[in-house]
């Protein structure tokens, strides 16, 4: 059976875009299916976590329009990254999956929730908040800047982004970069076009203020939120907002954490998102 790393990275067409995703894993349970991160391809997702779900369950990772080793333009709104993923989720003629979405990728997969209710059983979001939610893209500049740091293996400015300053979290950190850098055959670049289009739809997301955020109450399906007790790059406050304004939602806190507290605590993560999954 294939694993994260040996998954061959596959190609389906919908709407004029030919998508590159890599699926593996079994179909005893709903497939679930990945959104990444800004400036995330394929090979930035956790293999503990991809593996981990896959023991009993089929995972889909892919890349939307314009990233990576997918054809197109990356649109510059989180409405249209939403359209499609649902085209993509069903070029592969599937009915109903869960989601798991990470930063901008759970923008994107609360959208999809909202705009395509049909398709979608359960939801994890991870560092992530809703529309209009607390500073979301009003990073600082020294925050920002960090995303275009180079480094001899260019995967380290994910230390400084996804994980704590303190040495048990950036030893952590260390160890899911191994992770994610395991795997021989990679992924396409990232493209500038991606790193600005992305920009503008986080901006546009945040800057989209619903006061009283009326739209999560239209996402009825239950949701798992996950977050680190300080979160630099999404505030951890839009967790609390997430939880608070979900019609159906949990929320779960991992201390001594930032923007990537699955990445630093995938065993206990993969507990807390395989109980969700597996409830009736």
């Amino acid at each position: 059976m294939d694993t994260h790393n040996t998954a061959p990275t596959q190609f389906a067409e919908a709407g004029g875009i030919r998508f590159a995703y890599r699926r593996f894993g079994t179909s005893e349970r709903t497939p679930i299916v990945f959104f990444q991160h800004f400036m995330g391809n394929l090979d930035d997702h956790d293999p503990a976590l991809s593996d981990g779900f896959a023991a009993d369950r089929e995972v889909i990772l892919f890349n939307n329009t314009g990233v990576a080793s997918t054809s197109g333009l990356v649109p510059d709104t989180i409405e249209q990254m939403a359209a499609d993923a649902a085209g993509f989720i069903e070029a592969l003629g599937l009915a109903k999956v869960d989601l798991l979405g990470h930063s901008m990728g759970g923008l994107v997969a609360q959208q999809l929730a909202i705009q395509r209710p049909d398709l979608v059983r359960r939801l994890v979001l991870v560092g992530t908040g809703p529309r209009g939610g607390e500073r979301i893209g009003e990073t600082p500049p020294q925050t920002a800047a960090l995303f275009g740091m180079t480094y001899p293996r260019q995967q380290d400015m994910w230390l400084p982004i996804l994980f704590a300053p303190t040495d048990t979290s950036q030893k952590l950190g260390r160890e899911y970069v191994d992770r994610i850098v395991a795997r021989r055959d990679r992924d396409s670049p990232f493209s500038e076009q991606s790193v600005l289009a992305q920009r503008t739809a986080i901006r546009a997301y945040g800057a989209a203020k619903d006061p009283a955020y009326r739209i999560l109450k239209s996402i009825t399906a239950p949701v798992l939120v996950v977050n680190g007790t300080d979160d630099t790059i999404i505030a951890t406050i839009n967790s609390y907002i997430l939880q608070q304004f979900l019609p159906n939602a949990q929320l779960v806190l991992y201390p001594d954490a930032s923007h990537g507290a699955h990445f630093q605590y995938p065993d206990l993560f993969l507990k807390h998102a395989r109980l969700f999954l597996d409830e009736q």
